[in-house]
Parts: C-alpha cells; structure tokens; sequence
C-alpha cells in the first residue's frame, strides 16, 4: 500500500520537529516522491548523516509503503 504524503511530513516531524519540508509526488503513484528537508538538527553533518536522520524518522518504510525518495537536505540559512 502506497505511503501518504501527509503521513511522510509527519513521520519525519515526529523526528525534526523544527522541519521545513516539502514533498512531491514524482509519478502520481503515491510510491516515489521526492523532498526537501530544511532542519537545524541537520547543521554540521554530512550529507549522508543528515539523510540518516531522515531514513530514521521514516520508521523502517523505505523500500517498503514508500518505494523512492529523492532527498535534498540542509540546515537553514541564517
């Protein structure tokens, strides 16, 4: 079963409360989206860590309810 784009943002609010995300639905599938994820948790970590924190909010549902996710990540400009 397809994963929600409503149910994506709150999984990883749960996480990063701070978030400032933005989610497409890349194939009108409801299974391969792509975000961008703007957090203060993300200042000072790699890439890949700050993608780390996002796979984690997701709960174990990639490659599963959520088939892709193309990420873009960063901590906020000040």
């Amino acid at each position: 079963m397809p994963m929600d784009e409503k149910e994506i943002v709150r999984l990883i609010k749960n996480k990063l409360p701070d978030a400032d995300i933005s989610i497409r639905d890349l194939a009108g599938d409801g299974d391969h989206y792509s975000a961008t994820v703007v957090s203060e948790e993300f200042r000072g970590k790699s890439r890949v860590q700050q993608h780390q924190l996002v796979y984690e909010a997701l709960e174990g549902n990639m490659g599963g309810a959520l088939h892709a996710l193309a990420l873009q990540t960063s901590a906020p400009d000040n």
